[in-house]
C-alpha cells in the first residue's frame, strides 16, 4: 500500500544496479498466490542450523543432563559460542566464552585433554548446533555436544544463569594455531573454498561494478579496530554465519574473507559454502601485513561533521541504527527513525536546524539519508565516527526509547528481551526455529549443502 518498494528501486538504480523489478502487490500478493512468507530475523541461517542438526546428526544434551554431569564432577567444559557482549549479559555457570569462529582456533588450549567432554551453548539453538558441528568438522578427538535449546533450555530446567562473567579464550598458542591451521585447510578444501591472492582481489575490486563483491574481516571486532584491509567490513565469523541476511544481499556475489592466520577465514568460508553461497574465497595473506597495499578510505564519501561541532552548534541528531542499538545507547537528545522513513520523519524534527545523521554500521545508511534530506532542501551531514566518535568526544550518551519517530518494526524482539510472559515467548521462539526446515522445504528457493 505504500511506495517503499518503488523508492528502494530508485536507490538501487542510483547505486548502479540495472536489472531491477518491483513485486506487484507486495507480500500480500505473494501470499495470495500461495507462496511462503517468513517471519523473524536471520531466517536462512537459523533454518540452516536446524537442517545441519538433522543431516549431520549433531549430538546434543539436555540441560538436566549437563547439570548432572557438572555436579558429579565429570571431566567436562562448557564453551559459549556467542560474542563477548552477549556472553557478558548471561551465560551457563562456568562457561567460557569462545565464539563459533574461534572454536577451532582455541580448542586445543581451552580443552587440552582429548577425553574432556565439550558442551557448546548459545542463547537458543542455532549457534549451539553450528558450534558443536564446527568442532566435529574440524576433527577434534573429544566427545562434543550442543546444549539443546541453549540458555533458554537451561532456564526451562529451573536452573540459574550466571551474569557478568569474564572467562574467555586467550591468545592461541603455537600448538593450538598449528593444529587449527592444518584442520581448517583440510575442511576448506573439502567444502570447495577458493584461495586467492592480493592480485586476484585487486582484479575483483576492478570488476565490482559488474559483479557484487563483499570483503569481510572475520576476526574479532577489537582486532579489526587495530587495523584491517581498506574497504573490508568487520563481520566476526560467528555472526556472519548466524546473520547472513544482514551482511549478504546478493547470493551470487563474490565473497572474500580475510584474517591473520587463515583459521577463522577458512572455517567461516566452509560454512558459507554449505549455506549455498557459490563464490566464497579466502585471501591467503595475513591481513596485518597488508596495510600498505590498499590506502584506507574515509568512513564515507558524504560530508561529515565532528561530534563536538554538532553539539556546540546545535545540530539536530538523527540516529538510523537499529532500534535495539538505539535503546542500548545513543547521543543525548537524538531522534531515532527508520532509514526507509527518513522523508516522512522531517515533520517530527525541529524546524530550521541542520541535521547530523549516524547509524550503527559505517556511515553508509547515514550517507544515503543525507542525500535524501538534501533533495528536500535540508542541510545534513554524517556524524563522524557515529556513536563511538560521540563517546570519544566525552559527550553524553542516553539509553532508552525517547525521541523515537518511527514504529520499532526493524527488528523482532528476542524472547529474553520481552516483558509480559517471557516463558511463553521463549517457547514460541524455539517452536518457530524448529519448524523452519519444513518452511524452507515448502518455499523451495534455498538449497543448503551440509557436509555430512
Amino acid at each position: 500500500g505504500d511506495d517503499l518498494a518503488v523508492r528502494a528501486a530508485e536507490v538501487l538504480e542510483k547505486l548502479g544496479y540495472r536489472d531491477i523489478c518491483t513485486l506487484q502487490g507486495g507480500t500480500r500478493a505473494w501470499s495470495h498466490a500461495g507462496f511462503v512468507l517468513f517471519e523473524g530475523s536471520n531466517v536462512p541461517s537459523k533454518a540452516f542450523g536446524e537442517i545441519v542438526e538433522i543431516v549431520c546428526h549433531t549430538p546434543a544434551l539436555d540441560a538436566e543432563e549437563v547439570k548432572h554431569r557438572v555436579d558429579a564432577g565429570d571431566n567436562l567444559v562448557i564453551l559459549d559460542s556467542r560474542p563477548w557482549d552477549e556472553y557478558r549479559d548471561f551465560n551457563i555457570p562456568g562457561g567460557i566464552d569462545c565464539p563459533n569462529s574461534e572454536l577451532a582456533y582455541h580448542v586445543r588450549d581451552l580443552v587440552p585433554d582429548p577425553e574432556t567432554t565439550i558442551v557448546v551453548n548459545c542463547a537458543g539453538r542455532t549457534r549451539s548446533i553450528i558450534g558443536c558441528q564446527t568442532l566435529v568438522n574440524a576433527g577434534v578427538p573429544n566427545p562434543v555436544f550442543a546444549l539443546r535449546n541453549g540458555t533458554i533450555g537451561w532456564e526451562w530446567a529451573g536452573l540459574e544463569l550466571e551474569r557478568g562473567a569474564d572467562r574467555r579464550h586467550g591468545e592461541a598458542s603455537d600448538v593450538a594455531r598449528n593444529w587449527a591451521q592444518s584442520q581448517c585447510e583440510k575442511l576448506a578444501q573439502r567444502a570447495g573454498v577458493k584461495l586467492i591472492d592480493c592480485e586476484a582481489l585487486a582484479a575483483w575490486r576492478d570488476e565490482a561494478d559488474e559483479v557484487s563483491l563483499y570483503v569481510f574481516d572475520v576476526r574479532e571486532p577489537e582486532e579489526f579496530a587495530f587495523g584491517s584491509l581498506a574497504g573490508a567490513i568487520s563481520a566476526q565469523g560467528t555472526q556472519l554465519v548466524q546473520a547472513t541476511d544482514e551482511y549478504l544481499a546478493v547470493r551470487e556475489g563474490r565473497i572474500v574473507l580475510v584474517d591473520d592466520t587463515g583459521v577463522r577465514a577458512r572455517m567461516t568460508a566452509s560454512w558459507l559454502k554449505q549455506l549455498g553461497y557459490p563464490h566464497v574465497a579466502v585471501l591467503e595473506d595475513d591481513v596485518r601485513d597488508l596495510a600498505e597495499l590498499f590506502v584506507p578510505g574515509e568512513q564515507t564519501s558524504a560530508a561529515c561533521i565532528a561530534p563536538q561541532t554538532a553539539c556546540d552548534d546545535g545540530w539536530t541528531l538523527l540516529d538510523l541504527s537499529s532500534s535495539t542499538t538505539y535503546r542500548a545507547g545513543h547521543p543525548q537528545g537524538a531522534f531515532w527513525g527508520l532509514r526507509s522513513r527518513v522523508g516522512e520523519m522531517v515533520a517530527g524534527l525541529p524546524a530550521g536546524r541542520p541535521v547530523a545523521i549516524l547509524d550503527d554500521e559505517h556511515g553508509h545508511l547515514a550517507a544515503l539519508a543525507v542525500s535524501e534530506l538534501a533533495r528536500q532542501g535540508i542541510e545534513a551531514r554524517v556524524l563522524s565516527e557515529g556513536l563511538s566518535g560521540w563517546r570519544q568526544a566525552g559527550l553524553v550518551v542516553s539509553v532508552g526509547g525517547e525521541g523515537m519517530l518511527s514504529a520499532m518494526i526493524d527488528t523482532p524482539d528476542m524472547p529474553f528481551d520481552l516483558t509480559g510472559d517471557p516463558e511463553a515467548a521463549k517457547r514460541a521462539y524455539i517452536d518457530w526455529e524448529l519448524q523452519l526446515p519444513d518452511q524452507i522445504k515448502r518455499d523451495g528457493l534455498l538449497t543448503f549443502e551440509p557436509l555430512s
